[in-house]
């Protein structure tokens, strides 16, 4: 198994609006993306990296778009 990259909020977030999720609304330091039915709440803390749990989350949700892209 190999290991998780290590996400800041701003790669994360650039992470997830090149695969097409849109920023709906902000509530407090929590930016939250939507893409059709599949939501992620980012946490957006200058100088922290993100949770590993998190982590995952957000590149599981990215990498379902490059696998559907690749089957046409």
């Amino acid at each position: 198994m190999s290991k998780q990259p290590v996400l800041d909020a701003k790669k994360a977030e650039k992470l997830l609006l090149d695969s097409g999720y849109v920023l709906i609304r902000t509530k407090g330091s929590h930016r939250i993306y939507k893409k059709v039915d599949n939501r992620i709440v980012l946490p957006f803390h200058s100088g922290k990296n993100l949770h590993p749990k998190i982590t995952k989350a957000i590149l599981e949700a990215t990498k379902s778009k490059e696998d559907d892209e690749g089957q046409f």
